[in-house]
């Protein structure tokens, strides 16, 4: 029998913060909501994201495409090279594999909510360029 997804209504508080602070990756933290390796849920996997004033999610690829909605505050997202501003509001879709990564130049906190088509975070592979 297979098992089938369930509703889930979460919040970022119920949930672990992880987060990368390096040079590789950059500095910032999240909140992994929806993982099917962590909720009965499949297909989707998302969580919430948060930038404090002056980092960076380094530039770096993954095979699924991805969402980002800018859910508080503003900073620079860059996709294969091009730089657009972000705010409270922005949605932003990125293809599978382009080379993006967001920093917030702004004092203030940059939260947006994420989104991937594949069943568990875990099987999302960062891939980062060699230093």
């Amino acid at each position: 029998m297979t098992k089938r997804s369930q509703a889930v209504i979460t919040t970022a508080e119920e949930r672990p913060r992880d987060g990368w602070n390096d040079p590789v990756h950059g500095r910032i933290s999240w909140h992994t909501l929806l993982s099917s390796d962590i909720t009965p849920t499949d297909s989707m996997s998302a969580g919430i994201a948060e930038l404090g004033p002056g980092d960076e999610l380094k530039p770096h690829r993954h095979d699924p495409s991805e969402i980002y909605f800018i859910v508080e505050g503003s900073g620079i997202v860059r996709i294969d090279g091009e730089e657009t501003t972000v705010r409270a509001g922005t949605t932003v879709f990125i293809p599978g594999n382009a080379e993006h990564g967001i920093r917030n130049e702004s004092g203030a906190i940059l939260k947006f909510f994420y989104v991937f088509p594949t069943g568990s975070f875990a099987d999302v592979v960062y891939r980062f360029p060699e230093n």
